[in-house]
C-alpha cells in the first residue's frame, strides 16, 4: 500500500479552493497511510486553450446548475462568504501569483507553502482582490497570517512573511526561472490528459500504475483505486436522525 497523489490546481478554480481543503483535512491521514500529496500551481487558462474546454459559467445550462452545485459543494467544505470577483475572464490571469506559489513550494516549508495557498484563494473568492498585479499581490503576501485559516480573519495576528521575504517573492515571480516552472506544471498537467482543474493524478507505489481524477468530489474513487479503508455515502433507514450519526 502507498502512493502518491498530484494535484494540478490554480486560484481562479473554485473546485481547485474546495480541494485545497480536502487535502488540508485529510493530510496526515493519508500520510499514515504512506499516501504522498504535492500541490502544482497550474494556469486553467491554458489548460482550456489547449483543450478547447470553456469555463462552465459561459455555458447558461451550466451556469444556472453551477450556482446549486457550488453552493453545495462550499458548504461540505466549510467555506463562507465565497463567490466571483467579477469578471473571471480578467481575474483568471493569474500567472503572477501562480509564479509566486512555485517559489514558495521551492524556497519555503510545505505548511508555509499550503498557508500561502489558502490565503491568496481567500483573496480572490472572498476579499475580492485578485493578487494579479505586484500591488495587490505584495499586499495579499504582506497580509498572511502565520496561522490562517478561512473566516480566522484577514490579515490579523503575526504574519507569515517578513517584508523581505515579500520582496524577494516578488522578485523571483518575474524571473524567467518560475515563469518556466509555471509552464512545466501546465504541461505536465495536460500530457496527464487535464481538461480543467483540480485535475489529480493518483500513481500506485507497488504497481506504478497511475490514473486521473477530475474535480473535488471523485476521493471515493481515489481511496478505491488505493485501496484505503473509507466511508462511502450510505443512505439510512427512517429513525436514524442525522443528528444521532452525526454523533458517531
Amino acid at each position: 500500500m502507498g502512493g502518491r497523489i498530484d494535484i494540478y490546481i490554480d486560484l481562479a478554480s473554485l473546485y481547485s479552493y474546495i480541494t485545497i481543503i480536502q487535502v488540508l483535512k485529510t493530510r496526515d491521514l493519508l500520510k499514515q497511510h504512506s499516501i504522498e500529496v504535492e500541490i502544482h500551481p497550474v494556469l486553467l487558462g491554458a489548460i482550456n486553450a489547449a483543450t478547447g474546454n470553456k469555463p462552465p459559467w459561459t455555458l447558461p445550462a451550466k451556469a444556472t446548475y453551477g450556482a446549486h452545485d457550488s453552493r453545495r459543494s462550499l458548504s461540505t467544505a466549510g467555506l463562507t462568504n465565497v463567490s466571483p470577483p467579477g469578471d473571471l475572464f480578467e481575474a483568471g490571469k493569474t500567472q503572477l501569483p501562480l509564479r509566486a506559489l512555485h517559489y514558495v513550494k521551492a524556497a519555503y516549508p510545505v505548511d508555509v507553502y499550503l498557508t500561502t495557498w489558502r490565503y491568496l484563494l481567500h483573496s480572490f473568492w472572498t476579499l475580492h482582490r485578485p493578487p494579479n498585479t505586484p500591488a495587490v499581490l505584495e499586499r495579499a503576501l504582506s497580509d498572511i497570517p502565520v496561522n490562517f485559516a478561512p473566516g480566522s480573519g484577514d490579515g490579523e495576528g503575526e504574519k507569515l512573511f517578513a517584508a523581505a521575504d515579500v520582496s524577494e517573492i516578488l522578485r523571483a515571480a518575474a524571473d524567467p526561472k518560475y515563469k518556466d516552472a509555471l509552464r512545466r506544471t501546465t504541461e505536465e498537467a495536460l500530457g496527464r490528459g487535464a481538461f480543467g482543474a483540480p485535475w489529480l493524478w493518483a500513481t500506485d507505489r507497488a504497481t506504478g500504475e497511475g490514473e486521473p481524477f477530475f474535480g473535488s468530489d471523485r476521493w471515493h474513487h481515489v481511496y478505491e483505486f488505493f485501496g484505503l479503508p473509507h466511508r462511502d455515502v450510505e443512505l439510512l433507514a427512517p429513525g436514524l436522525e442525522k443528528g444521532r450519526i452525526s454523533k458517531l
